[in-house]
């Protein structure tokens, strides 16, 4: 038997699609936000990668639970491919600070062929994309707890 379709039911549907993407709409595309991989990290949907300085760490610590890789480190191709295998199928998301250089990582991985990659293109400092994570006021923590938080492999 049907159900009529009230107002209040046809909003309160409306509603929740509209603030509850789903994992599926989220890991169909390369470029999240940082609401999107927020809840992703939350929901223990993804890995993130922060591919800043340590010296970027150091000024505005880092997004709660992603993994400090330096871009700018010696091995960091092994170590982005371990992180990759330690998310065990996730996919990898790469923040930085406004966009540029994770995006510049994820056209190298796409040229390359590799898959399973996403961009948090508002970085933590903010975008075109949008405010960025610190700005949105998500988690942050600072960098002795999150290098003490990396996986022993990605050492």
């Amino acid at each position: 038997m049907n159900q009529p379709i009230t107002r209040r039911s046809a909003v309160i549907g409306i509603a929740a699609t509209a603030v509850l993407p789903t994992a599926a709409a989220a890991q169909s595309s390369e470029i999240w936000s940082v609401g999107e991989a927020h809840d992703a990290l939350q929901q223990d949907l993804i890995r993130m990668i922060d591919v800043r300085s340590r010296q970027e760490w150091a000024e505005t610590g880092l997004a709660d639970r992603a993994w400090a890789i330096s871009l700018h480190e010696d091995r960091f191709p092994e170590r982005l491919f371990a992180a990759r295998a330690l998310a065990e199928g996730r996919p990898v998301a790469l923040i930085c600070a406004t966009g540029g250089r994770s995006g510049s990582v994820m056209r190298s991985l796409r040229q390359a062929g590799y898959s399973g990659f996403v961009d948090v293109s508002e970085g933590m400092l903010g975008s075109a994309r949008g405010p960025g994570w610190i700005a949105a006021g998500l988690p942050v923590v600072d960098m002795d707890a999150a290098l003490a938080a990396l996986p022993e492999t990605l050492v």
